[in-house]
């Protein structure tokens, strides 16, 4: 993740290669030049109790490599199945857009962007929850 430049709020909390870091008073800026390193903003984080739906799963996967929970080796293949069973059900443009794109960041071993596409879905995944409900 070179060139990772968060921004982050007053007393906003990230992961950090497993340690939580939490920002002072003031808003701030920070520059992560290390390359392949965890970070997961807490309030980005998906809770496990939050795990119930199939587009939460497959994201979830993505989180877990992100805090240093999971081995990237491992969670690949996984991610890959995850979205390619999500692009059987979401077949709507914007949908496919955005499951190609977690595709292709999952390739590139950047799963940051994987799961930041895959939480794009979320709305679309509830909108539809909602409705099978009716």
């Amino acid at each position: 993740m070179s060139g990772l430049i968060l921004k982050l709020a007053p007393r906003e909390r990230v992961l950090i290669n497993g340690a939580v870091i939490e920002n002072g008073e003031r808003r701030s800026r920070l520059s992560i030049v290390t390359p392949n390193a965890n970070i997961l903003r807490l309030r980005d984080a998906i809770h496990p109790g939050e795990v119930v739906t199939p587009v939460r799963r497959v994201a979830y996967i993505a989180q877990l490599v992100l805090s240093g929970d999971t081995d990237p080796e491992q969670a690949s293949p996984q991610l890959l199945r995850g979205i390619e069973q999500l692009s059987q059900v979401l077949t709507d443009f914007d949908s496919r857009q955005l499951l190609d794109r977690a595709t292709q960041s999952v390739l590139a071993r950047d799963f940051y962007p994987a799961m930041r596409h895959l939480r794009a879905l979320l709305p679309r995944e509830d909108r539809l929850m909602a409705a099978a409900r009716q």
